[in-house]
């Protein structure tokens, strides 16, 4: 699985329809590109999953060598993803991503003095500062987006497969419980479009990874499969990052995956398994309603 921070590629929008997601998931069609939603998501915080079509390429935090055009050209791209969700440009948080575990929270008195253009290390943010919109980046790893629809906090989360085996998705629960009071029953969480267990083929040798993180023989048994002997073994990330949600406590109806994988829909969605260096990569945004 590759680095989610690289850019994002412009690309013309695709001919027909986009793909089908989960009936609880729903593409709209913004001026700049589709983007697709969570039902009972909205209901909590608006939110985006970006598409393949935007071109939103990244600017000077992101690139070893960035140019005054790719700044610009960031600050109209990040400009367009708020305003999907109602908010400021000036408003948007993200992390610089490690894939590991590491949470960065943003609470409310310090989430309005956090500069925008900052970027810690992290796979997740988590924050009950209204008006602040928290994003990360993929391109075969997990979004996962979540609301609190008691207090009203929220969270971002990439887990690539290192994230998931250490992980991230608990650690942030964990995190709005410990910082914001949250119930993990009262989180409403959507899993983005990543790449899907059919597609995700793994080395044994990440098997083992799993096993050493703690994860045991039954755990495994859900989350990684093969056809036969001699054949390649598969994660299914998905699954991985809803039971590790409901084990920290999420109610499992509240836990609603687009079924999308990256890898089948390329004039819809970014996968650096299928494409490589040219992927570009794509959003998701919460704003902290």
């Amino acid at each position: 699985m590759g680095d989610d921070n690289g850019g994002f590629q412009a690309t013309a929008p695709p001919p027909g329809e986009p793909p089908a997601p989960a009936p609880v998931f729903r593409w709209a069609r913004e001026t700049w590109g589709y983007v697709l939603r969570c039902v009972p998501l909205v209901g909590s915080a608006q939110h985006v999953f970006t598409s393949a079509q935007p071109a939103l390429p990244l600017g000077p935090a992101d690139r070893a060598s960035p140019g005054a055009a790719v700044a610009r050209d960031s600050d109209e791209a990040w400009a367009l993803v708020a305003s999907s969700v109602g908010a400021a440009p000036a408003k948007v948080r993200r992390v610089r991503q490690v894939h590991g575990n590491l949470v960065r929270v943003l609470a409310r008195d310090a989430g309005r003095d956090a500069r925008p253009d900052a970027r810690p290390d992290g796979d997740a943010l988590v924050s009950n500062a209204s008006g602040l919109v928290l994003a990360v980046l993929v391109a075969d790893c997990v979004p996962i987006l979540m609301a609190d629809t008691r207090s009203g906090a929220a969270a971002a989360v990439h887990a690539g497969w290192r994230g998931t085996c250490a992980g991230i998705a608990a650690a942030a629960v964990a995190r709005m419980a410990e910082c914001f009071g949250t119930r993990p029953a009262d989180l409403v969480a959507a899993i983005g479009p990543s790449i899907g267990p059919d597609d995700y083929e793994i080395g044994e040798a990440l098997l083992a990874d799993f096993a050493a993180a703690g994860h045991g023989e039954a755990t495994r048994a859900r989350w990684f499969r093969r056809g036969g002997p001699g054949e390649r073994w598969h994660l299914d990330l998905w699954q991985a990052n809803l039971d590790q949600l409901v084990a920290a406590g999420v109610r499992a109806a509240n836990v609603h995956a687009c079924g999308l994988s990256t890898f089948r829909h390329p004039a819809w969605l970014e996968s650096y398994r299928r494409d490589g260096a040219r992927a570009g990569r794509m959003a998701a945004a919460i704003i902290v309603p």
